[in-house]
């Protein structure tokens, strides 16, 4: 049902447009806003998207001359300086500034809704090959693994490449120091500790990373007859439990910039460093995205002497919440398998494994942004659910 607007009239001065519309409701838009997203040819580029009015030309004091219900299903706008705006009925009620209607458009912008877990999860399953070719498919994966954390497609073929067409499904890799993709097994002279058969703590990848990437493809071609299993935690539940827990040691967590480094040469030579919170809070201090890898946390630590204690104690206990039974998921890979997850909110880690003569255990990763991902996610939306 397209909405249908009741009444429109010019408030404070003209400084707004109120709106009431068919089914009780009412919507107040500021005229500054209206202005700058006039639609017209000379102020929008449809065949862009985008805007053509340059922000110069924008009086921010600006107030509507007349303002009429041109039919029931759109508004018309006569500017000081003579200029014309048409406003459809179904854009302005998607746009309305109230609370409840910003909430709408949030979730249906960026699908904010995470559904916790621990030791429990049972882990959600999807067919490789349905993902690649099916596009409902495909869209339940994705709103999966962003309201999960984590998805796990099976069936892939045991061979290298298959992240590639992952890859392709959702729009691109992305390419960092290790390559487009990357190779997990035990390497004489390994230049990071995934590529030997040691346990791998919790952690995110590539905190040393100003942005670090937000999805990660774990595809295994080989396992080994005995260890190597995979262990994953959801790092937002920890956060709330900690900052219910501790709200000090969130604190600390959540402010303090730990530097970290990555130095040597793979897909090129590369010396990196960065400085990262642990967790990264939004303006209601609720964590979106963890950066911990204690493995690249450098030796340099930019703090005051006194600090550094506290700083330990609370790592510390975030560290055993991560690590409490009651938290972590277990599961073991099997070839073919391929792992999803949310690098933002997911902690991975890997129990050891026997060092063998030959090839024991083998794992192909891939890193995906999580823009590119939400893009693909958007279009799968459109096409599978028919909607604007």
């Amino acid at each position: 049902m397209k909405p249908l607007i009741q009444k429109v009239e010019a408030l404070d001065e003209g400084h707004f447009v109120h709106v009431e519309w068919e089914d009780g409701s009412e919507s107040c838009y500021p005229c500054v806003w209206l202005r700058d997203n006039c639609q017209c040819p000379h102020c929008f580029l449809p065949s862009a998207g985008a805007r053509k009015l340059v922000f110069e030309d924008l009086d921010v004091n600006i107030v509507v001359k007349e303002v009429t219900l041109a039919d029931r299903e759109k508004i018309s706008i006569i500017w000081p300086d003579k200029h014309s705006s048409e406003y459809e009925a179904g854009w302005l009620k998607k746009r309305c500034f109230s609370e409840k209607a910003r909430a709408e458009m949030r979730e249906d912008l960026f699908l904010p809704e995470h559904q916790y877990w621990g030791s429990d999860l049972q882990l959600p399953k999807m067919p490789f090959e349905e993902v690649i070719y099916n596009d409902q498919s495909a869209y339940k994966w994705l709103c999966t693994l962003k309201k999960v954390g984590i998805v796990l497609l099976t069936g892939a073929a045991a061979r290298q490449g298959e992240l590639v067409k992952l890859g392709h499904r959702v729009g691109f890799l992305r390419l960092t120091f290790y390559g487009p993709t990357w190779q997990v097994q035990d390497k004489a002279d390994a230049n990071n500790v995934a590529y030997t058969t040691g346990k791998l703590c919790f952690h995110t990848d590539y905190p040393v990373l100003q942005h670090p990437p937000g999805v990660q493809f774990l595809h295994c071609i080989k396992q080994t007859a005995t260890g190597g299993e995979s262990e994953v935690v959801d790092g937002f539940h920890v956060c709330n439990k900690l900052k219910k827990q501790n709200p000090q040691a969130y604190e600390i967590l959540s402010s303090t910039a730990v530097d970290y480094t990555d130095v040597g040469i793979d897909f090129c030579e590369f010396a990196m460093q960065c400085k990262q919170r642990i967790i990264d809070v939004d303006a209601r201090g609720q964590a979106v995205r963890i950066n911990y890898n204690n493995a690249t946390r450098d030796t340099v630590f930019d703090i005051p002497a006194e600090k550094v204690r506290p700083f330990y104690a609370a790592l510390k206990e975030f560290n055993d919440l991560l690590n409490s039974t009651e938290h972590k998921l277990t599961y073991k890979l099997k070839p073919g398998d391929v792992v999803t997850f949310d690098n933002w909110r997911v902690l991975h880690g890997r129990q050891s494994y026997p060092a063998g003569a030959g090839l024991t255990r083998h794992l192909e990763g891939a890193y995906v942004d999580w823009d590119v991902a939400m893009s693909r996610l958007r279009l799968l939306r459109k096409k599978v659910l028919h909607r604007d």
